[in-house]
């Protein structure tokens, strides 16, 4: 056990996920290919936005892979600090907007019987 946080991504680690769940494995693959390929958009642009969503869901394995692939496809350190920022801002926006929940919970109880 390693005395990091998060282990260091490893071949070994890897494998060990594979075989314990192999069609899993292979399905989600499968699923990883099927959408960072290009379509409606291109492949930099998907990296860009993995890189932004890693941000916001916090994986250090995502946020350091999805980097290196954006920075493959074309992607410039700058578009990948300003995708972070839109992130950053969505997700305060985010937590801003469910402020309504709290107002709504806090509203004064109406009576809702007859006297």
């Amino acid at each position: 056990m390693s005395d990091r946080m998060y282990p260091p991504a490893t071949r070994q680690l890897a494998d060990r996920r594979r075989a314990l769940a192999p069609a899993q494995q292979a399905a989600f693959d499968a699923l990883g290919k099927a959408v960072f390929a290009d379509g409606a958009l291109p492949a930099k642009f998907k990296q860009i936005i993995a890189v932004a969503v890693a941000h916001v869901t916090q994986c250090p394995y995502c946020i350091k892979g999805h980097t290196k692939a954006a920075l493959r496809a074309g992607a410039t350190e700058q578009e990948l600090m300003e995708a972070i920022w839109v992130a950053a801002e969505m997700r305060a926006g985010g937590a801003y907007a469910h402020a309504a929940l709290m107002l709504d919970a806090a509203e004064p109880q109406q009576p809702t019987g007859g006297s």
